[in-house]
């Protein structure tokens, strides 16, 4: 049945407001806003399933996602990340040989294909920067805490990134070859269209830099989701260029628009758990699911944490307090973990209750800092 155009922008408004009030209310139970967001979206999507392919949410769902990534690639210090660079490599590797038992595992003990276990082991282990970033000043961390979650989760999602390109064009060598050729044509020639943008358009129109930086975000995160890697690698290499070309264009990367990139990402981002929440099955939210997410949250998370704080101690000396603080913070999986679900779902057909235990591990994981740590989460710009 069509909806009147008027009862459709009231339905719309409705929603916004929903999203960017409630979850902001329940805050004060600790309760992440994502998280809000998401299960937002599953009740609406058994309620009413017609939304859940609804081309406007779509591409709200796709700027949220967008612009949360290209804010976490604005993020990314070169300088800072060269500073503790022998300690971040072999933070990366041994997250790399974890990784590889977690792959080697899923296809001996749960007879998955590599490319599906290399998933769900990027899935469980990856911590989802942008959601980090976002919440670490409401951790109660001190300066040298935050610096070394901010500085392990970029390089763990750099890396995860490199691998989810890999895995997701490793069926032939042709499609590898042709996709990386894109990726690197995208990656050359976004330091070229950002400087030709900062000479032939920015000195004409002052204050202009913000709208340009995220449109060539779009149009970048749009390519990389043409040859199948999703939103995510192209909105976070634009976010990288730009940084990067701080010293030449300072405007672009500057603290004004990478705070206007931050709003304008926590304005959109709830529609991306909330259209993911719609997307949800039934069969995904059985005793099942729940179980096997469980399982899978107390078998991960402790090692997670337990490696983490370990290294702390063994290689920087720290506290075990300040360790744990620094693995608990790394621990949310959100974004990370439904992003791969949902390729999982999409391309390699896995069950549905392997799909739900995969958010509910993503939920548990996302939840644990603002009850462990001092302060709740919080998606709050002004902090």
């Amino acid at each position: 049945m069509q909806i009147p155009a008027f009862t459709s922008q009231l339905l719309y408004l409705a929603l916004i407001f929903t999203l960017l009030v409630v979850p902001r209310m329940l805050q004060r139970y600790r309760i992440p806003a994502p998280i809000t967001c998401f299960i937002l979206g599953i009740s609406t999507g058994l309620l009413a399933s017609e939304y859940s392919h609804d081309a406007t949410l779509g591409l709200l769902a796709a700027l949220g996602i967008s612009s949360l990534f290209l804010f976490a690639g604005l993020e990314v210090n070169v300088h800072d990340l060269k500073k503790g660079f022998w300690p971040l490599l072999g933070h990366l590797v041994i997250r790399g040989v974890v990784l590889l038992g977690f792959t080697l595992g899923g296809m001996q003990v749960f007879g998955l294909t590599w490319q599906v276990a290399g998933l769900c082991g990027l899935a469980v282990l990856t911590p989802s920067t942008g959601f980090i970033l976002e919440s670490l000043s409401g951790l109660g961390l001190n300066p040298q805490e935050k610096f070394w979650v901010t500085s392990k989760a970029i390089a763990g999602e750099l890396l995860a990134l490199v691998l989810l390109f890999v895995i997701l064009k490793s069926d032939s060598y042709s499609s590898l070859a042709i996709s990386t050729s894109v990726l690197l044509a995208v990656a050359f020639g976004l330091p070229l269209v950002l400087m030709f943008l900062g000479r032939v358009v920015i000195p004409h129109a002052p204050g202009s830099e913000f709208s340009l930086l995220v449109m060539v975000g779009l149009v970048a995160a749009y390519l990389t989701k043409q040859i199948g890697v999703y939103y995510l690698v192209g909105a976070f290499l634009t976010g990288f260029v730009a940084r990067q070309l701080r010293d030449r264009m300072p405007t672009l990367a500057s603290d004004e628009n990478l705070h206007a990139v931050r709003l304008f990402a926590s304005f959109f981002v709830p529609f991306y758990f909330f259209y993911s929440g719609m997307k949800v099955p039934e069969n995904a939210l059985h005793w099942d699911a729940l179980w096997m997410g469980l399982t899978i949250t107390v078998a991960v998370l402790p090692l997670r944490i337990g490696m983490i704080t370990l290294q702390r101690k063994v290689v920087h000396h720290d506290t075990l307090k300040s360790g744990f603080h620094i693995a608990v913070a790394l621990a949310p999986t959100l974004i990370f973990t439904l992003v791969i679900a949902e390729i999982l779902r999409e391309r390699y057909g896995i069950s549905d209750t392997l799909f739900g235990a995969l958010l509910v591990y993503a939920a548990l994981s996302t939840i644990l800092p603002s009850y462990v740590l001092s302060k709740p989460i919080r998606l709050d710009v002004d902090q």
